[in-house]
Parts: C-alpha cells; structure tokens; sequence
C-alpha cells in the first residue's frame, strides 16, 4: 500500500484523536452511532446473495444485508458569551463484503451548530456536513425525506412549528456544481397527535454543455420538489406510529428533497406515495410498509411498487423471533414487470422485547425468488445484490448478524 494511501485511511482516526483530545479539558464528549456486522454463506459459487430490485423501498433489509457498515460520532457541546455552540464529527466505514480489509473509510458528518445569538436569540444556526431533515422507513433501509449534504441554514421556531431555511451545495467536478434551497415547515399541530411537515425544493445545476475527451454532457438544469409528511402518534391505539409520504419532483430535484440528476430537464417527473406503520401490542411489535412510485424519464415511464413488513414477538424478555416478508415489483414501459419476493425467519436474542431494542444478535435464514424479467434487467435498472445468482430465479441464505446503534 503507498504511503498516501495509507495517509488517507488514517486519517479519520487522526481526527477523532484530535477532537478527543481538544475536548479533554472540556466538557465530556457525547459519543453514538451505529453499526451491523456478522458472515454468512449463500449458495454454492456465490461468496455472500442478498436479493432486491434496483430503486428506493424495493430491498427488504433483515437478514439481507450482504456489507459490514459503522457510522461513529463525537460530539461536544460548549458555552462561550452567552452562546450554546456543538461541533459534530462522525466517520464511517464501509465494505460490500463480509470484512474490513478493502473497507472505505470516511466522513459523512463535520459541522457546528450555535443557539443563542443576540440578533436571534432562539434560532439555531448551523454550517458544515451533516444528517439534516431525515425521515425512514427501517424494514427498508430508505430515507424518503433526506436533504443531508453540505450546506448550512436556520431552524426557527415558530408559535405553530418550526421552520427550517437551509442551502447545500454540490461539486461534481471542477466545472459541474449544483445548488440547493430547502424550505421546510414542520411540526404542525393538525390533529390530536398528528403534526404535518411541508417541504419546498429548488435546485439549479449551475454549468454549461460542454464537451471533454469527445464526449459531450448537457448543461443543468433547474428542478422543483414538494414534500408533504403526515406523522401519527397512538396510531390506532396499537402503541406505535404512521407516517405517510406526498412526494412529487421534477427536473434536477429528487423525491426526497435532495438533489436529483443535475442534467435533468422538466421531462423527468416522478411521484410517490408511502405509508408506513409500526406497532407494539405486549410481546407483538413491527413495522410495515406501502409505497407505489411513478417516474417519468421523457416519456420513459416506470412503475414501481412495495408492499411487506417485519414482525417481531417476543417469547422471553431478551429471545425474539423476528419474520419479514417483502414483494417488490418494477414495470419499465415496453418490457415485461420485475417481480421479487423475499422471506427472513430469524431467531434473535436482544437486550428488550420491543421491537426497536437494540442490540440485536441475530441467527437467520432468508429465501428469495424473483422471475426472467429481473434477471434480464440485472444491474442498475433491476436484480441487484446477486451477480452469481442471475441465471436462477430462486436463492436461500444464511448467517449470523449484530445490528447496534448507541
């Protein structure tokens, strides 16, 4: 390995050692994060299988996960004339395989926040790289509302929520960039227990055509995006939550008021509707998900759709036994409907009964089927997660894995 190489894997450490190290004498350093980890085996000349279709809610996660992933966080909070201030830094590691030998190292938060301000005393502002106005569903590993990045902005509170003004900025490369505005009004009271978020996306690709090594690119674009997210606390009495998802984009702008294809022009469309719930009834919880999504690509439609969910019941205050079942289903114009299905059976020892209790050790068997139309579009527009696989329609797994975070 060259000595670069080996510099810039380190570095993240580095980091976190100087950050501990200035916070010392301090204040005591928050620390949290997350982490799943643990070795399976699959079918014969296939190292690792997880089995889903390309695109956002269609891979249904437990005991579907073929990667070792940790996100790690240092924070502190100080006080300094009359200001609240926090600086945040987390690292991330990252290998599709098993293991953390070829693993990516990096950093997926670094910002400060402050309150206090004398021109607006109760107004946070913040600027940096950061998990900003997220909101998922777990079963699938997919935040619907997403706008992180690198940006900076303003969370006010108002007598009847909170308003949150926020821009981000994104280079491509030296001459491709995009820009970002985010306006987004949340917690509003609307009925007993429910509070609505609106959220408003403007986005702009901020380069011209150009061509390089013979190879032309289109300019940017500009894009549009509303978001309107309904979440139900007690609902239905059964001890958990719904949240439901309007989304419609348009241009460079995503569904999950990021941004999109920054080239993209007012042709690409896409809408998306999802419902999610979760419960805990005694020893019975889970969460469940409904989501159907339209994407028009200059009058390429698509059609995309997922239905399933994971149930846990606990038969001890620490054994669970957790079962997911997830359909998943994707119709490109002119070509026949993708369809998967995907069953987990996973006996699981936690540190509660509920179904959020974590950590959770896990000992699972997943079995998936999918037909000929998701073989034939493997890859990007299709089957994903089992190249070894692609000539069978039907697959089962195995393994062992830690789901953790603190």
């Amino acid at each position: 390995m060259s000595q670069s190489s080996t510099a810039r894997r380190l570095l993240p450490a580095a980091i976190l050692l100087a950050f501990g190290s200035l916070a010392g004498s301090a204040q005591a350093v928050d620390w949290g994060g997350y982490f799943r980890a643990g070795p399976a085996t699959a079918d014969k000349d296939a190292s690792r299988a997880c089995y889903g279709l390309s695109g956002p809610g269609l891979k249904y996660r437990l005991g579907n996960e073929c990667d070792i992933y940790g996100e790690f966080a240092l924070s502190q909070g100080l006080k300094s004339e009359g200001v609240d201030y926090k600086a945040t830094l987390m690292t991330n590691l990252y290998n599709p395989q098993t293991d953390t030998g070829a693993a990516t190292v990096g950093i997926n938060q670094m910002f400060v926040e402050g309150k206090g301000y004398d021109v607006a005393p109760n107004t946070a502002f913040w600027i940096g790289k950061r998990f900003y106005g997220r909101a998922d569903v777990h079963i699938v590993d997919t935040f619907f509302t997403n706008l992180s990045g690198v940006g900076g902005g303003a969370d006010i509170p108002l007598s009847f929520g909170k308003l949150g003004l926020a821009y981000f900025k994104k280079d491509v490369d030296a001459t491709q960039s995009g820009n970002r505005f985010n306006v987004d009004l949340s917690d509003i009271n609307v009925n007993k227990d429910g509070k609505l978020r609106v959220l408003l996306t403007a986005t702009q690709g901020n380069f011209s055509a150009s061509t390089v090594t013979g190879n032309t690119y289109a300019a940017g674009t500009s894009g549009m995006g509303l978001t309107i997210q309904h979440n139900q606390d007690k609902f239905l009495g059964l001890g958990g939550g719904n949240t439901l998802w309007l989304q419609t984009a348009q241009g460079s702008a995503g569904l999950d008021g990021n941004f999109g294809g920054l080239s993209n022009d007012s042709n690409i469309k896409s809408t998306r509707l999802v419902e999610s719930m979760t419960w805990q009834v005694g020893a019975f919880g889970g969460q469940a998900l409904a989501m159907v999504q339209n994407d028009d690509a200059a009058g390429v439609k698509t059609a995309s759709t997922s239905y399933g969910g994971r149930v846990s019941y606990a038969f001890t205050r620490n054994f669970k036994l957790l079962g997911e079942v997830g359909l998943s289903q994707k119709k490109v114009d002119g070509s026949d409907a993708q369809q998967l299905t995907k069953i987990t059976v996973a006996p699981t020892l936690a540190v509660g009964p509920g179904f959020w209790n974590r950590p959770e050790l896990r000992l699972y068997v997943t079995h998936a089927t999918w037909n000929d139309a998701a073989n034939a579009a493997a890859g990007a527009n299709g089957l994903t997660g089992v190249p070894a696989l692609s000539t069978k329609t039907s697959a089962t797994s195995m393994g062992l894995q830690a789901e953790m975070w603190f």
